[in-house]
């Protein structure tokens, strides 16, 4: 019971990285407030502590609009937040010379700007000490082929990560992120699966870390409730890579 009392909302939290940092939040005591762009029980899904206590909110996290009414929702349902989990993403696998204006611009407006406005948003409602977790992703850290406006954003995030913890460490807010690998993720799978050969896909993406495996989500979710517990009461800025051994950094 690590969370006991503690309201925390997640986004992207309807499947993969955020469905599982929902689940675990909620075993360890936590009152969430779930933000995706489908509300996390729609597709007959139970709700991340099977007790409907979790509020759950559709958000399109690129929309300033949306995600202003999404938290100040999710704030008044639970009284204030003490931390925030920012795990909604979208990948972009293409050339950079097909790539549209358009393809770049969302990729950014969901994996930079989103956690910019879900944290701007966030801030009158924080109760120190409280804590922000984003998850950016090891091709911030060593860039992956054909994923340009991915790796930027993630890149992006991961600086904005740290001027935020510096920023805020007065109001008693700590900032990090965590940088997956390959994780078996519907993000992850809809990568190779479409691709000309499958299985020499998925080969190639295993191949890319040290310990020859994909990850689970569940993986990243515990090193979010580290960073978001009193575990890390001292740990701000940081970027904790868990990413099986690819990015050496």
């Amino acid at each position: 019971m690590r969370l006991a009392g503690r309201r925390i909302l997640v986004t992207g939290a309807a499947s993969g990285i955020g469905l599982a940092v929902a689940r675990l939040f909620a075993g360890e005591g936590a009152r969430l407030a779930l933000l995706d762009l489908r509300r996390p029980e729609d597709d007959g899904e139970r709700r991340a502590d099977g007790s409907g206590d979790a509020l759950a909110v559709a958000c399109d996290v690129a929309r300033a609009d949306q995600v202003e009414d999404a938290v100040a929702t999710a704030a008044d349902h639970l009284g204030a937040l003490d931390g925030i989990v920012n795990a909604a993403g979208v990948d972009l696998v293409c050339d950079f010379e097909s790539m549209q204006p358009r393809d770049w611009e969302r990729v950014m407006a969901v994996n930079l700007t989103g956690p910019m406005l879900v944290c701007r948003a966030a801030l009158p409602h924080l109760a120190g000490p409280a804590t922000i977790v984003n998850v950016a992703s090891a091709a911030a850290l060593a860039p992956l082929d054909r994923r340009a406006a991915y790796c930027a954003s993630k890149a992006g995030l991961v600086m904005l990560t740290k001027a935020l913890a510096l920023e805020l460490a007065p109001r008693a807010v700590r900032c990090n992120a965590v940088c997956p690998g390959v994780i078996d993720t519907p993000m992850l799978r809809a990568s190779y699966e479409k691709a000309p050969d499958p299985d020499a896909a998925y080969r190639a993406i295993v191949g890319r870390n040290a310990m020859r495996r994909v990850g689970a989500a569940d993986d990243i979710a515990r090193a979010v409730l580290y960073l978001s517990a009193a575990d890390s009461g001292f740990v701000t800025g940081t970027t904790l890579t868990v990413d099986g051994g690819r990015a050496f950094h």
